[in-house]
């Protein structure tokens, strides 16, 4: 069964180096085939008309990963000053923030009073709050990608919020 095999193999091999013609047709087409044909003639394959394909290997390979340069956000806090007073009786003051570097495009600020999430978040530095309780606050922005990663925050502002009175506002006397 061996024999029957390699002989068969042989005979498969034999025809793979069969001859090869080469003719052009009534239209000027260029044909190729193992089969000759009128005014046909045989193509010489030399070795040069061999594919031939070397891998060339690097001879440094950078194996070291990549650092991205990581940009540091401060944020700060314009006004209101550290230990204001600020006398309101409806409890409403400004808080103004500047950032640097600019901060990239849908970052926005978040303002947190006593370390509550106090105005919701924007993209202006500016925010303008009402209904804060009379005494000591701190003040805190954070700088927060639409994911909710925080990229920066600012230092604490401490500030007292004066009212006249807890029930409203002073009344005229009469």
């Amino acid at each position: 069964m061996r024999l029957i095999i390699l002989i068969g193999l042989l005979l498969l091999s034999s025809q793979s180096l069969a001859t090869v013609y080469r003719w052009v047709d009534d239209t000027g087409k260029v044909h190729y085939s193992d089969e000759p044909k009128n005014n046909a003639e045989v193509v010489d394959l030399n070795e040069n008309t061999q594919n031939n394909m070397t891998i060339n290997t690097p001879t440094k390979i950078n194996t070291t990963p990549t650092t991205e340069t990581k940009i540091n956000y401060k944020i700060s806090i314009i006004s209101p000053r550290e230990d204001t007073t600020i006398r309101d009786n409806n409890g409403a003051f400004t808080v103004s923030v500047s950032a640097s570097p600019q901060l990239p495009r849908g970052v926005l600020f978040t303002l947190l009073v006593d370390g509550v999430t106090t105005a919701s978040p924007q993209v202006s530095n500016e925010f303008q709050l009402t209904g804060i309780n009379r005494g000591q606050h701190s003040i805190v922005v954070n700088a927060v990608t639409q994911s909710g990663k925080v990229l920066a925050s600012s230092s604490p502002r401490k500030i007292f919020l004066h009212q006249a009175s807890v029930f409203g506002p002073a009344k005229k006397p009469k």
